[in-house]
């Protein structure tokens, strides 16, 4: 915890990049997830609801697929937040991803506030996501 995020540059499922520093002075969800995974896949409609929520107060998710999912999913799942596809450089980076769901909170200033190595509930994360962002409750 408190370590500087590792970069993130990577190609959505349209083919635009996303970059972690993008999102500088924001909230970011990094979620390393697999299609095949049913921990991750239900609790993506409870980081779709949190980002809807606390998108406009300065909070985004990226989802990293390990696996070679579908546009056509993530349409079917309505998850709007962006979903990106991992590559060798960003496995190193964040400790050789390979067990999933991982969840990790990155501040405002790119620092690393939390990691989940499981389900990260819905509940969770907006109270995590609202404490980060200094919404009062």
């Amino acid at each position: 915890m408190g370590e500087t995020a590792p970069a993130i540059s990577l190609a959505d499922l349209n083919g635009k990049m996303v970059t972690l520093n993008e999102f500088k002075g924001k909230v970011v969800l990094v979620n390393f997830w697999a299609s095949w995974c049913p921990p991750c896949t239900n609790e993506m409609p409870g980081f779709e609801k949190v980002f809807e929520e606390y998108e406009a107060k300065g909070f985004v998710v990226i989802g990293v697929a390990l696996d070679d999912i579908k546009l056509s999913l993530i349409r079917d799942m309505r998850i709007t937040y962006p979903v990106v596809r991992i590559n060798d450089r960003v496995t190193r980076d964040y400790g050789n991803v390979s067990s999933v769901p991982i969840s990790i909170l990155v501040n405002r200033d790119g620092r690393i506030i939390k990691k989940v190595k499981k389900f990260y509930p819905e509940a969770t994360l907006r109270s995590d996501v609202g404490r980060a962002l200094q919404i009062p409750k």
